[in-house]
This record gives C-alpha cells, sequence and structure tokens, in this order.
C-alpha cells in the first residue's frame, strides 16, 4: 500500500504536475515570501535548508530556480510581534504568493492581506475551525493547503505511548504559545481533545505552555517534578524549529515521548505517528507552482491525509530502559535500530 497518498478534500487528486519547463519559459520573475519561526538563519544555514528541505527541492524540479525565476523573501520571528512584523513587511513588498508551515503562521499572514495568495504547508490544526477556510473543497478565501489531522490522532498516540510504557499514568502536554496565540480557540480545542483521550485511558494530564526556547527547560523539570511518566508532544511550527532541544531534554530527564511527526524520531526522539511531513512539503511546492501560474487559493482544495505512519527509534527506548513489545514493532512503518 502507497503510505505517503493523499487525499484532497473534494476527494479528487490533483492535476497532473507541470513540467518543469514551463516554469522555465515563464519570463516573470515570481516573488515568494516566506514566514518562519526562530532566528533568522546563517547564509551556510540557508543554504544547507534549500538544498535538502522538500519543499525546495519540489520547486526546483518544478522549475522555480531562485535567483534565475524566482526571488524568495523571508521573514523570520521569535515572538509574535516579530512575526507580525515580519508578514507586514513581505505584504508590503507585494509577493506574488505566500507560504507558511503551520495554522498559526498563516493566520498571522492573513491578518495582514485577504488578497496575496496564502499556501499552508501543513497546518497543524483544523482550518475551518480556525475559520481560515469556507470549508475542505472549496477554501474560498487566500489559504489553500494541507492540514495534519492532529486533534484526531491524539488518542492513537496516548495509546502507543501507554503500549510502550508500562503502568502509564501520568503524562505530560508539551505545547507552544508563539503561533498558536493567533488561534486561541483551537488550542482550548486541542487541549479538551487530549482531556477527553486521557479520561479514557485513565491518564492524569498536565500541560505545559512555552512561549520562548527558554521555557523549554522548566517545562522538562516541570515534568520530572510531577512524576510524569511521558510527554506528547505537538507538532507546531515552534516545536519543530526547536526540536533538537526538545529531543535532548526528553534524553536528559528520562521521560518518554511521542511526537506528531516522523522528523522529531530519526534524530533521536522516541516515537512518532502521524503524516509524511515530506510529502506533504512536496505537494504544497505543487500549489505554490499553480497559484504562480494563475491558480486561484480559493478553488485549490484542503488536503488532509489519508494514511498515518508509526516510527520507533530503538537505540532510544534502550536508553530510556523501555522494551518494546513484538505486538508495537509489528505495527511500525519504520523501525530505526
Amino acid at each position: 500500500m502507497d503510505r505517503r497518498a493523499f487525499l484532497a478534500g473534494t476527494g479528487a487528486a490533483l492535476l497532473a504536475v507541470p513540467r518543469a519547463a514551463e516554469a522555465q519559459k515563464s519570463e516573470r520573475i515570481a516573488r515568494v515570501g516566506v514566514l518562519g519561526i526562530g532566528p533568522a538563519p546563517s547564509p551556510e544555514e540557508l543554504a544547507k535548508s534549500v538544498a535538502t528541505n522538500p519543499f525546495w527541492l519540489s520547486m526546483r524540479q518544478l522549475g522555480w530556480i531562485d535567483g534565475q525565476n524566482m526571488v524568495v523573501e523571508r521573514r523570520f520571528g521569535e515572538s509574535a510581534d516579530q512575526l507580525r512584523t515580519g508578514a507586514a513587511d513581505l505584504v508590503r513588498l507585494k509577493v506574488d504568493v505566500l507560504f507558511a508551515s503551520s495554522a498559526g503562521l498563516a493566520k498571522i499572514l492573513q491578518l495582514e492581506t485577504k488578497s496575496i495568495p496564502i499556501v499552508v504547508g501543513r497546518a497543524d490544526n483544523d482550518l475551518v475551525a480556525a475559520g481560515l477556510v469556507e470549508s475542505l473543497a472549496r477554501p474560498g478565501g487566500n489559504i489553500t493547503g494541507a492540514q495534519l489531522l492532529n486533534d484526531e490522532l491524539v488518542p492513537k498516540r496516548l495509546e502507543l505511548l501507554k503500549a510502550l510504557v508500562p503502568n502509564l499514568s501520568k503524562v505530560a502536554l508539551l505545547r507552544e504559545d508563539v503561533t498558536t496565540s493567533a488561534l486561541p480557540q483551537l488550542s482550548g480545542r486541542y487541549d479538551q481533545r487530549v482531556a477527553l483521550a486521557a479520561r479514557s485511558l485513565g491518564i492524569e494530564v498536565h500541560t505545559f505552555i512555552v512561549r520562548r526556547a527558554g521555557d523549554l527547560a522548566a517545562a522538562f523539570l516541570g515534568m520530572r517534578k510531577n512524576r510524569d511518566q511521558g510527554v506528547l508532544v505537538t507538532s507546531a511550527a515552534f516545536m519543530f524549529v526547536h526540536r533538537k532541544a526538545v529531543i535532548d531534554l526528553a534524553a536528559a530527564h528520562r521521560v518518554p515521548a511521542i511526537y506528531e511527526i516522523q522528523v522529531f524520531v530519526e534524530p533521536g526522539g522516541l516515537m512518532s505517528y502521524g503524516v509524511n511531513a515530506s510529502e506533504m512539503q512536496r505537494r504544497a511546492a505543487v500549489y505554490v507552482d499553480k497559484i504562480l501560474k494563475g491558480a486561484k487559493p480559493a478553488d485549490l482544495p484542503i488536503e488532509q491525509p489519508t494514511t498515518f505512519e508509526l516510527v520507533i527509534n530503538l537505540k532510544t527506548a534502550k536508553a530510556l530502559g523501555l522494551t518494546v513489545p513484538q505486538s508495537l514493532l509489528a505495527r511500525a512503518d519504520q523501525v530505526i535500530q
């Protein structure tokens, strides 16, 4: 079975990807704006990201090359205010399309413009519930892209953590309030889903909200004080940027963690259950390409995943003194030795 299959909100597949040559023939220089969280990367870090990130690799395959037929404007911020300033700068530059990796960042951009198209690479929240789009089939405004269905996967993630950690009774929820502060109603919705799922499994939940990178260490100290036996880590843009710190702190405090996407597990995280984020980034590039060629975001359906992957890092499990049940290994789509 193709574990990377995705279904558009309407149930219709995307149109065939245009050939790269079509983009190369364009005489107009496309302007793409990107809003990212965290400190501005160094030239070396940026070059590495462009060379390895599935989104930019796909853009190149589609014929869009920065410095030739495309100019990329990037703005970064470490707080809600800085992100809002960055969003305003991008709008003033009158870029052709804006790209953001999360629903919170998309909301910050939409507060500045209702006309410039915005593509969300992997919205961590329900875009309809967030009020960012009218419907999955026909978004209706200036936002389109894909969403992760993270709310709906909370019960499964807690079940998996309970299957791995003997006598699990206390779990921490680690989430951020930098990008999600733009969508407070969705944070409450997510917390409620976690509480309901935990109650059904007989698990007590303690929530830790971080607003800057410096809060992460204190959050894990709090988990140890509470004697939490595991942690559910959200995949919002803030956590993604600071994933190394999260992974290192979980290891240092010996807290088994389950993540929402695989990129946390490859460098040492314990376990993840969710979509293939790299595939979503590649498909986001297809949407950016379509918009640059004249498509309207209002007409491009929101994509949702139809398959999910369980990834387990055996080396990390061993370091934590955990024995992964054979039943769990049999369900895993990937096991990292």
